[in-house]
């Protein structure tokens, strides 16, 4: 009989053997494909969450300071980003009136109360540096938001040294002006009267000179968080660090 014309039999023989070839290498394909899944699966119990925080989540440091929600979601994010690139940060909340200054690791220096730009606003007017201050109209008078790398810088008008946050809009950070109404308003424990610059922002002389400025002369990342507008809006790459673990939570 010719080994090549099989009987009926050894057909059915060699059809098995297939079949069973088959199932063997069908069950090894999906092997491959399911142990992940499967582990995935076996992981998860009800009452466990299904996601946690990113390992590299770090927090800044406050201290004994008790910042605004959004200030802390500013500095954890500089902390998990890396945003700050291994600079100091410095967080100015036009809201509550308050300036924070960060070592680059994201331990806060110091905080102290500040004097921002009368007008409510988040942008500056074209221009605005450009114009002599007797021509600046009451609504032109904010202190913009956004990112900025500090410079410092002589101020031309004040006759000493001052750290730029926005040199084209004529913005800086510098000593409160040695004006009474100033003065008071900054020692005050208020933060309604805080609202009285043409768009700088006024600083305690010792929180200037001790903590602020050797900051920028080291470096340093100015954040200005908006008061008219989300954080995503002004910071495109900005993210809620906490918002995985609240996802775990629910």
């Amino acid at each position: 009989m010719n080994r090549h014309d099989p009987t009926p039999a050894a057909k059915r023989s060699d059809l098995a053997d297939s079949m069973r070839k088959g199932a063997l290498l069908g069950a090894a394909a999906l092997m491959l494909l399911l142990p992940p899944a499967i582990h995935h699966l076996s992981s998860i119990s009800p009452t466990s969450p299904t996601s946690a925080a990113p390992a590299s989540v770090r927090h800044a440091q406050f201290g004994d300071d008790t910042p605004s929600p959004e200030v802390r979601q500013m500095a954890n994010w500089v902390a998990t980003s890396h945003d700050n690139n291994q600079m100091s940060f410095v967080i100015v909340d036009k809201k509550n009136a308050k300036v924070y200054v960060f070592d680059p690791s994201a331990q806060l220096q110091a905080a102290a109360p500040a004097l921002m730009g009368s007008a409510i606003g988040d942008d500056s007017v074209p221009g605005i540096g450009d114009k002599p201050l007797s021509e600046v109209l009451p609504e032109e008078k904010t202190t913009p938001a956004g990112r900025f790398i500090a410079e410092v810088g002589e101020s031309s008008t004040r006759g000493e040294d001052v750290v730029w946050v926005d040199y084209d809009a004529a913005v800086s950070m510098h000593r409160v002006l040695k004006v009474p109404a100033r003065l008071k308003s900054l020692a005050s424990p208020s933060i309604e009267d805080n609202r009285m610059s043409f768009g700088c922002i006024n600083l305690p002389t010792r929180f200037y000179e001790n903590v602020l400025r050797p900051a920028a002369d080291r470096g340093a990342v100015i954040y200005v968080l908006p008061e008219t507008r989300p954080l995503r809006a002004t910071f495109a790459s900005f993210y809620d660090v906490e918002a995985p673990v609240k996802l775990a939570q629910h």
